[in-house]
């Protein structure tokens, strides 16, 4: 394992490279929102299949995080990371050229495989190249990157879909993908947990496995396959669950067994001496254990309100994919602004008092949404309350990470990084759920209670209810060429359940900030100091 100790340019430029990485993964978790449309009048695809094209990567990405953290530790995480972009473009090329529904479906599951290989390596390299103060910079530039890139995914996505094609919202990945391996290859320095070699723990790896994705798919399903009693039937190819049964208990209930299992198992071979697929004396470090609760808790606020916003701004505001995408620029220019303020401010009062500030400007951000919001709501008057929301996710984000690696020794820092970006996903997956139901349901609610009381019928109040739900509010657009009267209906519920959503997020940003109330702010120390106190880290 290389750990600087001498001032390396090439150190910086890898920096760059990595960001580029994590931009390229992140960005295609945003880019296929806006391409949706294009993607359905294409291959002629059905709402399910719709469903599985967007969740499908989530799916797998989430499942995979740990187990690749704790591989890149064994086997190198350069090598990890140039693999990983590989296989990414690889599937764009596949999704690009991809003729049918199920295709692109595989392909995106093959995405997931190779986003889940980036991801925790770009955190543990940025974790084992730099020291000191340089580390909370490093960690400022990772961090703000991702926070900028969830809008600018949408933007670039509305782009190439409006002037070229949906397919070029997968081939962009090409060139870019080329140039973080060949970048890679010359400004970042491989390096590997060699205290920690050892078998794969295979067992573990099934687990873990089943314990995320079981949990992820039941978090993001539950709305539309019913949270216990059917709503309607999942099916895979031909195959379909049994009728009368909702998959989603079923799902929770494997959560629960596998995640008991994979703990004791561990547990297990810890004793034993052998390999874990993540040592689970890790959580008795309180930064790293109380500062993954915080992440969950927090990236369940941030990223529920992104999936609401582009709804409203297209469906009840009538703007185009480009045009939304620009709106949400300001939420980009917000995070990467947060970087130049947190290597500063960092180095001055240190990165925990910046995760809460920028915690706190997300709950300022998400609530002035919620009070702007209306169908007849100027983009101006949302693209300040974006800045400042993105102005905060730049700060929380970065410096979160840095808190709960601070005391995390260097050489494990990939099966750490693992375990942390696996807490993401998963309150970024129940903030969709959580959010996502708080805003069809509200929206559904008011559309049938409104027209009711307008003397609509109420199969007829029904029936336009669940159009408005079953399309995300893109039924608004047809209503306002027949009804005009009930479209404006439509159009103010839904605004109304983005204004429920967003104060929903501002709630749980609230509790994350509440859960960094555990975290204790490291003893100042020279810049050569973090390696050696990270060496000598409790195992």
């Amino acid at each position: 394992m290389h750990t600087p100790s001498v001032p390396d340019r090439r150190r910086w430029a890898g920096l760059v490279v990595i960001s580029v990485a994590v931009s390229l993964i992140i960005v295609d978790s945003t880019i296929v929102n806006v391409a949706i449309p294009s993607i359905v009048a294409d291959l002629d695809i059905d709402s399910t299949l719709v469903q599985w094209v967007q969740e499908s990567y989530t799916l797998v990405f989430a499942a995979l995080l740990l187990v690749f953290g704790s591989l890149a530790d064994r086997y190198g995480r350069r090598r990890l990371l140039t693999i990983g972009v590989s296989v990414f473009v690889a599937a764009s090329v596949l999704a690009a050229i991809a003729p049918t529904g199920d295709l692109l479906v595989a392909a995106r599951i093959l995405q997931g495989l190779g986003g889940a290989m980036v991801l925790p390596t770009t955190l543990s390299l940025v974790n084992a190249t730099f020291t000191g103060r340089e580390r909370g910079i490093a960690f400022a530039v990772w961090g703000s990157t991702i926070g900028g890139m969830v809008a600018v995914g949408p933007l670039l996505g509305g782009w190439l879909t409006t002037d070229f094609s949906w397919r070029w919202a997968f081939g962009i990945n090409v060139p870019l993908g080329i140039a973080i391996v060949v970048g890679a290859f010359f400004t970042v320095r491989e390096s590997r947990d060699t205290a920690h070699a050892g078998g794969i723990d295979v067992v573990g790896a099934v687990l873990s496995v089943l314990t995320s994705a079981s949990l992820v798919f039941g978090l993001i399903e539950g709305r539309t396959y019913g949270w216990w009693t059917p709503a309607e039937r999942f099916r895979v190819g031909g195959w379909a669950w049994p009728a009368g049964t909702s998959p989603i208990p079923f799902a929770f209930a494997l959560t629960i067994v596998a995640g008991i299992a994979f703990v004791a198992w561990s547990r297990r071979r810890q004793r034993s001496g052998r390999s874990t697929l993540i040592a689970l004396d890790l959580f008795r470090i309180g930064s790293f254990r109380n500062g993954s609760i915080a992440a969950l808790i927090v990236s369940l606020g941030e990223f529920g309100i992104v999936l609401s916003l582009p709804l409203w701004l297209q469906n009840v505001l009538g703007y185009s994919a480009l045009q939304t995408g620009f709106v949400l620029l300001a939420l980009a220019i917000g995070s990467f602004v947060a970087s130049g303020f947190a290597a500063t401010a960092g180095q001055r009062i240190g990165p925990l008092p910046i995760v809460r500030i920028g915690i706190a400007a997300e709950i300022v951000g998400v609530a002035a949404i919620g009070f702007v919001v209306s169908a007849d709501t100027p983009w101006w008057a949302v693209v300040p309350c974006l800045f400042v929301y993105g102005f905060g996710v730049g700060l929380a984000t970065a410096q979160l990470t840095g808190v709960v690696l601070q005391d995390v020794p260097v050489e494990r820092s990939g099966e750490a990084s693992g375990a942390q970006s696996t807490a993401r996903q998963i309150g970024s997956a129940l903030g969709i759920a959580v959010l996502g139901t708080v805003l069809f349901t509200s929206t559904g609610g008011l559309v049938q209670q409104r027209l009711e009381d307008a003397g609509t019928p109420s199969g007829v109040a029904s029936r336009v209810s669940d159009a408005v739900v079953t399309s995300s509010g893109g039924a608004i657009a047809g209503l306002r060429e027949r009804d005009a009267a009930t479209a404006d209906v439509a159009a103010t519920a839904f605004s109304d359940g983005t204004r429920a959503a967003a104060w929903s997020a501002a709630g749980f940003l609230v509790l994350g900030l509440a859960a960094t109330l555990r975290l204790r702010r490291p003893d100042p120390t020279p810049d050569e100091q973090p390696t050696a106190r990270s060496a000598a880290s409790p195992a």
